[in-house]
């Protein structure tokens, strides 16, 4: 008896990956780990509860989603645009990180992690929340909820929410754009 595979191409942290032949019922976060070497993506709880195994879902019209990859199929990503934790960072040519997005930075600046099993979720909620915000920038009395809203679904098991949304709200205030007064400017 062998597996059922299927072609599967999409688009990972900005390069064409495939077509590959990949079995029918792949979780995507076995895809990105065994056929990828993608392993910053992780698998909490395995029932799509936890968030620690969040990819980012780049759609069409410029916005994007989380999609728990530990319950959703490889190929429910065919022809999509999907950035993992790995692709957050600018590179050089060499493959080195070389810098931090502001996420990243403020993550470390506030010590926004205890054991970090959690923490490429949270990364990649906080970075869908700036990028939604470039967009459409929150009123500054809605800040708080805002974050809280936006990482609520994501579990820390060490309870590192404090640092978490320190980190967040301090990049969203220190960013300019994303934060609009109460007469509507920014």
């Amino acid at each position: 008896m062998s597996i059922a595979t299927k072609p599967l191409s999409l688009n990972i942290n900005g390069k064409d990956v495939g077509p590959m032949q990949v079995p029918e019922g792949l979780m995507m976060i076995d895809f990105l780990h065994e056929y990828l070497d993608l392993t910053g993506s992780r698998l909490g709880c395995g029932q799509g509860v936890c968030h620690a195994c969040v990819v980012i879902h780049d759609k069409p019209d410029g916005s994007s989603e989380e999609v728990r990859s530990c319950i959703t199929g490889a190929h429910w990503f065919q022809g999509r645009k999907v950035r993992t934790v790995e692709g957050h960072g600018k590179r050089n040519e060499q493959g080195e990180v070389v810098a931090l997005t502001p996420v990243q930075q403020k993550f470390l600046e506030h010590f926004s992690f205890q054991c970090g099993y959690c923490t490429p979720g949270f990364v990649n909620g906080a970075t869908i929340l700036v990028e939604k915000l470039r967009r459409e920038p929150v009123a500054k009395d809605k800040v708080d909820e805002t974050i809280t809203a936006a990482l609520d679904n994501h579990i820390c098991r060490c309870t590192g929410y404090v640092r978490y949304f320190e980190a967040v709200k301090d990049v969203i205030t220190s960013t300019p754009g994303l934060v609009k007064d109460a007469g509507g400017a920014k």
